[in-house]
């Protein structure tokens, strides 16, 4: 009756037990030939694609690491370049001014030249004048002699006369 129960059991549920058998065995044939021909090529292709992944995280770290290197390299580059500028323009500062204040020394130096020039050129024109003032008050007291005396006079009585008439002026 067991076998009878067991018999109707499956009837019952509608299972038809040597199908069943023949399905299950053909489920471990597939179940085999999947874990023998299938899966370890899959299995390999999961495991290259993974250490494709890990190594382009790998590769993508070190590019980003290489990059916050080349980032602080020129970053470091850059300061160095703005303090070589900051120090050529103030090189070029310090030129500027020394060329002007040479420029200035020079220019002061060339003025006071010309002011000394200009003294010795106003004291030979004084002194010419003083010479031609001389000669032509000497001119001058000679003929006013001899419109007074009436003749004229020789030349040391005359040189005698103009002689005390310019110190007398003096």
């Amino acid at each position: 009756m067991a076998e009878a129960a067991g018999g109707n059991f499956f009837e019952a549920l509608g299972i038809d037990w040597k199908l069943l058998v023949l399905q299950t065995v053909a489920f471990l044939v597939l179940l085999w030939f999947l874990a023998k021909f299938v899966y370890p090529p899959l299995t390999k292709m999961l495991e290259k694609r993974e250490a494709d992944i890990e190594a382009g995280v790998k590769a993508a770290q070190e590019a980003e690491q290489k990059a916050d290197a080349a980032k602080a390299e020129m970053d470091k580059l850059l300061k160095e370049a703005r303090h070589d500028a900051s120090d050529i323009v103030s090189t070029a500062k310090e030129e500027a001014t020394a060329a002007i204040e040479a420029a200035g020394v020079k220019a002061k130096a060339r003025a006071e030249q010309i002011v000394a020039d200009a003294h010795d050129q106003i004291e030979k024109d004084v002194s010419a004048a003083r010479t031609v003032l001389h000669n032509e008050t000497l001119e001058l007291v000679t003929l006013a002699t001899e419109k007074v005396i009436g003749k004229t006079v020789d030349a040391k009585v005359d040189n005698a006369v103009i002689s005390a008439a310019v110190k007398e002026a003096k």
